[in-house]
């Protein structure tokens, strides 16, 4: 991996009917219908909108034999229309099924976690190491037939692994870590190895941003260990709807993406498929413009591991550093807007040359170095030039803005000599991500442990471009373990208080600073057993207030609870009309009537001492 210089991961060709996937060729946009299978009209009809959305790929769930034998209608259907674009097969608990889709459609996505090992009982079973090898091999006396099927007529397979579905086996030799979603996978792509089946597509997914990142990057260190070179498909899972669901998708696929990793993605939103697709293509395109940019030339800090949860050592200034939260800055230098969302307020508002007549009393503000007088919560900002005059600051804290080009010796020396100074880290190169994760590594290479905020700059009218763009660019340094705070600046029709929602938002999504209620929302499928996106916006009403909470909503038993596995408590569909409730893992309440799960879920939030009344509006 070259943490500073884009370039896509090499890997082999996969043939997915008349598409190639690979480090080769253009990177694949695909979704997922939320139909039912065995609706032949309604899934040809919605596959039509994903079609015109611009999907590359579609997949559709097949529960049993029966909604995977129907693909063969959809499929035809489909080519009748003048469609050819490759269909894929989403089996969960059913080596029946994927046998019967692997001789219809393109692709088949089978799940190590539930293909033959039995469902998640989230059961603690030890096992010998002549039991774990004789698991070992009924894994691949169901794997080698299918694999054979898949040869005979041409289908790909993605080994898809979910950080929540885990088997049993798995979770008790390693535990509910990166390592484990790694062995499950590479259990899988030995058996396949050694059958000579290269048509391989893998995923390794979780909700949480972190955790998914680094088990990606520790698969793709474990295969090229092993001489393998796979595709592989990004995807945050149950990343949620609107602003949420982009920003939590960008962080963590756009951090993969910047590492040259991915060949295929989904972004996974609690709406219609089709308003998944622009979303992942302009996250694509966002990063694969930085091909063949102007090399970025830095050493990598010995002690940096892409694997390691750990965050850059720093010294606390005021509240920023240390063992601070990230702080958020908003730049408020070019408008006369000094509003604030009572939910969203930032550390930090930097105004430019001066401080206005309309600032908010109680702020913070930092102010251009020129027009900086000492009175209390005023903060000085210098630049490269007026470095020097640092020293003789009598400032609580003093801001430099800095770009790597900027950091010489002599600038260094300065950050190491002079206390109580937060550099604001900004960067104009097409691969902005790279220049920044030079400097933190310039940084550590010379031990200077000056806290840092990380500074980007865009010109965007539409929020949804904003938020694909900043949550791709600050996550991917965030999840780094870089950064002690962000400051994100725009020119263009989005108000100042969005912009400061959406950095609280990437920060939430990178995992180092909550700020409200953190909902882990499946996308919908033909599984799905209630009105999934209607059922959010209901959740989202009652709970929203419970800021130190995570709660998961899930359609199906597949999804949950093993797939919110982060969440605190969890709504998931038992059966049409009956919702169970989850605490953790735990099932507490099952089969509650749809009508009443919201008050048993408060209930049952309150018996367990986690409720705060909402405030009065």
């Amino acid at each position: 991996m070259d943490f500073f210089n884009y370039h896509r991961r090499r890997t082999v060709d996969v043939h997915i009917g008349n598409l190639t996937m690979g480090g080769n060729y253009p990177v694949v946009i695909q979704t997922m219908t939320n139909t039912n299978t065995l609706d032949t009209g309604a899934s040809v009809a919605q596959c039509e909108r994903i079609i015109a959305a611009g999907a590359d790929l579609i997949r559709l769930t097949a529960q049993g034999v029966r909604e995977a034998e129907n693909l063969r209608n959809i499929r035809e259907q489909l080519h009748e229309k003048g469609y050819a674009i490759p269909l894929s097969a989403d089996i969960h608990f059913n080596p029946r099924a994927a046998d019967a889709a692997a001789r219809i459609v393109e692709k088949v996505r089978i799940n190590p976690g539930n293909f033959v090992d039995k469902q998640k009982l989230f059961a603690t079973v030890e096992y010998t190491d002549e039991e774990y090898t004789a698991e070992l091999e009924k894994i691949r006396s169901k794997v080698i037939p299918f694999l054979r099927v898949c040869k005979e007529h041409g289908t790909a397979v993605r080994i898809g692994v979910n950080h929540g579905s885990l088997s049993d086996r798995i979770m008790t030799r390693y535990g509910d870590t990166p390592e484990g979603m790694v062995e499950s996978c590479m259990e899988y792509l030995r058996i396949a190895v050694d059958e000579g089946f290269t048509d391989i597509v893998i995923s390794m997914k979780a909700s949480n941003t972190l955790l998914m990142t680094k088990a990606v990057r520790l698969l793709v260190d474990r295969m090229d260990h092993e001489n393998i070179y796979f595709p592989l498909h990004l995807g945050v899972t149950e990343a949620g709807d609107g602003e949420d669901g982009r920003i939590k998708s960008a962080v963590g696929i756009g951090a993969l993406l910047s590492d040259g990793l991915g060949d295929t993605v989904r972004v996974s939103l609690s709406e219609e498929p089709e308003a998944e697709v622009p979303v992942a293509r302009k996250l694509v395109d966002y990063i694969t413009k930085r091909i063949e940019h102007e090399p970025i030339r830095e050493t990598v800090y010995p002690g940096f591991s892409a694997f390691s949860t750990d965050k850059r050592p720093t010294v606390a200034v005021r509240n920023i550093g240390g063992d601070f939260v990230p702080v958020v800055i908003s730049d408020r230098s070019h408008q006369d807007d000094m509003s604030i969302n009572p939910h969203f307020i930032p550390d930090f508002i930097y105004v430019g040359e001066q401080v206005p007549a309309n600032f908010p009393k109680g702020m913070k503000a930092i102010v251009d170095a020129k027009n900086w007088s000492n009175e209390i919560d005023r903060f000085p900002l210098f630049t490269v030039d007026t470095a020097p005059e640092m020293a003789s600051c009598q400032a609580e804290a003093k801001f430099i803005r800095l770009s790597y080009p900027e950091l010489s010796d002599d600038v260094t020396a300065i950050l190491q000599s002079t206390p109580k100074t937060v550099v604001i880290l900004t960067t104009d190169h097409p691969n902005g991500v790279g220049e920044q994760r030079a400097f933190f590594h310039h940084l550590l290479n010379e031990q200077c442990n000056v806290p840092v905020v990380i500074a980007r700059a865009y010109r965007e009218d539409v929020p949804e471009d904003i938020q694909v763009k900043a949550g791709a660019d600050f996550g991917t340094v965030l999840l780094d373990g870089f950064g002690n705070g962000i400051m994100l600046s725009n020119e263009g029709a989005i108000d100042i208080t969005d912009l400061d929602a959406y950095a609280f938002g990437i920060l939430q999504a990178a995992r180092v600073r909550t700020s409200k209620t953190e909902f882990i929302s499946c996308p919908s499928c033909g599984r799905t057993l209630f009105d999934l996106q209607t059922t959010v916006g209901v959740i989202k009403k009652s709970f929203s207030h419970l800021k130190h909470l995570k709660i998961g909503v899930m359609g199906c038993i597949v999804n949950g609870p093993g797939e919110m596995a982060d969440a605190d408590y969890g709504y998931v569909g038992a059966e049409h009309g009956k919702i169970s409730l989850y605490k953790k893992k735990d099932l507490i309440e099952k089969n509650i009537p749809a009508g009443e799960a919201v008050e048993h879920l408060i209930q049952l939030i309150k018996d367990n001492g986690d409720w705060i009344e909402p405030e009065e509006e």
